[in-house]
């Protein structure tokens, strides 16, 4: 005869297979929320300790290492960044702040890293892989770096580290400038091919310290047209501690740009390397993705994401959106309820084992 706690444990044990079947979880908690206080006036492009930036709530974010591509890099150090957000009805800019304790601003030599910090946000509705997108699910990528940083007051070169080294000539007319010399005062253009085919890392100087880029999962990481390179910032380095503003448009005129606006709610995500932990590349921190929130929301709450990229159609990097997405799981959740009492309901009427 089926017992009364028989029945319950097989009962049990079918409840907790459809959840897992359909991925709906028992518990969930309240995510991590940026809210951008809006100013009137400019904003504070280049000043870290402007007061402008008490107008806006601080929020830690986590990180933990990248351990999902290798090369994987599991002691990673930077755990947490603080980030504020400030925008006016132009601009939107951020002030990302994280305990680092050696400044590293130069990677001229090979053994050598900077300290850098990024910021990432979908190309399309939902939420593509938090590590640099997916193949259907590009995102846009901010990352500033302290090596350019220094580079903007003077270009680093062998030279600076090596003071006593020792060359034949140079192929540029421009001995004074050095490596800043523009592409233009080289006597032979097959010297310099990255830098007349305008590769940022081969620029003389630097625009901004923060490189504007496209992902569409590992691999693919790729720097956006010189002509395309929208992004301000400026990072200050004191008390153990570097703080990095970034600044942009609310709206660009780039297809593969995050696009904002008031009363939305985006999503993003930060990355971060300590150059004398010797972090580079996908050897770094990342963390999952958070919100951020623009004025006040007239609909639901909830990240939307950034609007689909031109040329984009309309693509999502999640499988399943919308009204069903959330009424199924819900009408799930209340079928297993109803079955759980009328379960509990024949329980209560079998007799129990002598």
């Amino acid at each position: 005869m089926m017992t009364r706690s028989r029945l319950l444990f097989l009962a049990l044990l079918a409840v907790a297979g459809v959840l897992t079947f359909f991925k709906i979880p028992l518990a969930s908690s309240q995510g991590v929320t940026i809210t951008a206080a809006k100013i009137e006036g400019a904003l504070p492009l280049d000043d870290v300790t402007a007061v402008e930036w008490q107008d806006a709530t601080a929020v830690s974010v986590p990180l933990s290492a990248q351990i999902v591509a290798k090369p994987m890099f599991p002691q990673a150090n930077v755990k947490a960044v603080d980030v504020r957000a400030l925008y006016n009805d132009a601009q939107i800019a951020f002030l990302v702040e994280w305990a680092d304790g050696t400044m590293d601003d130069t990677a001229v030599r090979v053994q050598d890293f900077a300290d850098a910090v990024a910021i990432q946000f979908p190309l399309v509705e939902g939420q593509p892989f938090f590590c640099m997108g997916q193949q259907g699910g590009n995102v846009n990528i901010w990352h500033w770096k302290a090596d350019w940083q220094a580079g903007m007051d003077g270009r680093q070169d062998v030279n600076d580290v090596y003071p006593d080294m020792y060359v034949d000539g140079y192929t540029f007319a421009d001995t004074e400038a050095g490596a800043a010399a523009p592409v233009s005062s080289y006597t032979d253009i097959n010297y310099v091919p990255a830098m007349a085919a305008d590769n940022l890392f081969a620029a003389p100087t630097y625009a901004s310290p923060v490189e504007d880029l496209i992902a569409g999962s590992f691999g693919s990481l790729t720097s956006q047209p010189i002509e395309m390179q929208n992004v301000q910032g400026h990072g200050a380095y004191a008390d153990g501690k570097w703080r990095v503003i970034f600044v942009r448009d609310l709206a660009s005129p780039q297809g593969e740009d995050a696009q904002f606006a008031t009363g939305q709610v985006y999503s993003l995500a930060f990355a971060a390397w300590d150059g004398a932990n010797e972090e580079r590349n996908g050897q770094k921190s990342t963390s999952q993705w958070v919100s951020l929130q623009l004025g006040s929301i007239a609909s639901s709450p909830g990240a939307t994401g950034a609007a689909p990229a031109a040329g984009s159609r309309g693509s999502s990097a999640n499988a399943l959106e919308g009204v069903p997405y959330l009424l199924v799981p819900m009408f799930l959740v209340f079928g297993l309820v109803v079955l759980a009492g009328i379960g509990f309901w024949i329980l209560s009427k079998l007799p129990e084992k002598k």
